[in-house]
């Protein structure tokens, strides 16, 4: 193993670590596009989702069967019929979604029964459940158009699906539902997903689809570092989705989107579309910090707040690297516990991302801004600012006057943001007692107005 594999594994591996504890125990609700399976991925999704599983997430999947489904009906010379973006499903159509079914819930177990050597199945024990956890009802006529075995559900068992989620297994849902009185109805690969998420009170909901994502405004050229808007809060995707036109057809820009909303607003916090054509965008969106496609929440998830005792250890992990290559002066864990009061976060996600603490000196009406500290993976994204902003109104709060800091290697940082420099013998006298004269800080002081 070469040695640049090496520092390039070792950080990455430690960088989706945080992802990997945050979502253990977590609820994922996956619904795959039929297009998807059809396109060949379905090996790649396979391992993926094994992947996950294996690293303590409870998944439920769930599959689509659209162009398979059309591909049995034109090979007995039956046209598709749709109605409100939904299959009308006569007796022909109905044999063809149960042929389909069965033949892709075949495949899919098969994926996940592989176990080669040297390969990502290696090792890996997932078992795959399916049963009768969906009660439908028919959608009957709309508009004069009668629907016939198309069903919408009418009831998901919740007790059944979770028992079989703390066995270790995952749960395998096909489109299709029952009556009580046995009578087979096919669903959407959306709506169950979507009313499976909601009864579950799932930690995500994810779709995989023929769509990258989705743009606020639809009408702006793309920028060539952010094609797609990949956070959206549930207000602004709201607002978009009543701007679009009804959607029909999965490629649609309201299509995933008007389902991510109806589960956002029913309590499921996270919604995801993905692009299936992205091999690992499963991996990319749940355990990278921007992920790779649009993510609809129910609310921000970044939160700008003081820290309490729990964030101690996400503090000394994001300074760590900064106190090694001498950008920060050491500090002992005993002495962030003692302060961790004086110190202003960025959490994002449950990962904390920013941080600086501030250190008052009443007498001489100033305070010291010290450890301020931004994650290379929000570098640039303006997380020094928000921290700096905070400091800067918890000290005015205090009635000071002014804030200092002391640098070695951030200087200009700094002085664009309306620090000026000055001599250490500026220092109140306590901060100079402590002022290292081997390090050679330089000293910045802004005026608070």
């Amino acid at each position: 193993m070469s040695t640049v594999f090496n520092f390039t594994f070792v950080p990455w591996f430690r960088s989706v670590a945080p992802y990997i504890h945050m979502h253990r125990g977590k609820t994922f609700v996956v619904g795959i596009a039929g297009e998807a399976i059809a396109a060949g991925k379905l090996q790649h999704l396979a391992q993926d989702l094994a992947l996950i599983q294996s690293m303590g997430v409870k998944v439920v999947l769930v599959h689509g069967f659209r162009p398979q489904v059309n591909e049995q009906l034109l090979a007995k010379g039956h046209a598709p019929k749709y109605s409100h973006g939904i299959r009308i499903t006569d007796e022909v159509a109905l044999d063809c979604a149960q042929e389909a079914a069965g033949q892709l819930r075949y495949e899919i177990e098969a994926a996940f029964s592989q176990g080669l050597p040297n390969t990502p199945m290696a090792g890996s024990t997932v078992r795959v459940i399916s049963g009768n956890f969906i009660t439908a009802r028919p959608v009957g006529v709309v508009d004069g158009v009668d629907f016939q075995h198309s069903g919408l559900v009418r009831k998901v068992d919740v007790a059944g699906i979770t028992r079989t989620l703390s066995f270790g297994a995952m749960v395998l849902l096909s489109p299709f539902g029952f009556s009580p009185t046995g009578e087979a109805f096919n669903l959407t690969m959306e709506e169950v997903a979507t009313s499976v998420a909601i009864a579950l009170q799932a930690d995500k909901l994810i779709f995989l689809t023929e769509v990258a994502g989705l743009r606020m405004r639809p009408g702006e050229p793309e920028g060539d570092d952010n094609p797609i808007d990949t956070e959206l809060p549930l207000a602004a995707a709201q607002k978009l989705l009543a701007e679009l036109p009804p959607a029909q057809i999965p490629t649609d820009p309201g299509f995933y989107l008007q389902h991510c909303v109806t589960a956002c607003k029913a309590g499921v916090e996270r919604s995801h579309i993905l692009p299936f054509a992205l091999d690992g965008s499963l991996l990319l969106e749940i355990y990278v910090h921007d992920g790779v496609g649009t993510m609809v929440i129910d609310e921000k998830l970044e939160e700008l707040r003081e820290a309490t005792p729990d964030d101690v250890g996400g503090i000394l992990q994001l300074i760590e690297p900064f106190e090694k290559d001498g950008t920060l002066v050491k500090r002992s864990r005993t002495e962030i516990e003692r302060d961790v009061a004086n110190y202003t976060i960025i959490d994002h996600d449950g990962v904390i991302f920013a941080c600086a603490a501030l250190y008052p000196y009443a007498e001489s009406r100033t305070a010291e801004m010290a450890a301020l500290t931004v994650s290379p993976q929000s570098q640039g994204q303006g997380d020094g600012e928000k921290v700096l902003r905070r400091v800067e109104q918890r000290a005015k709060e205090m009635g000071l006057d002014s804030i200092f800091v002391l640098t070695t290697r951030t200087m200009h940082w700094f002085l664009k943001r309306g620090f000026t420099q000055v001599d250490p013998d500026w220092l109140p006298e306590a901060r100079k007692r402590k002022y290292n004269w081997d390090r050679k800080s330089l000293v910045l002081v802004k005026k608070l107005t």
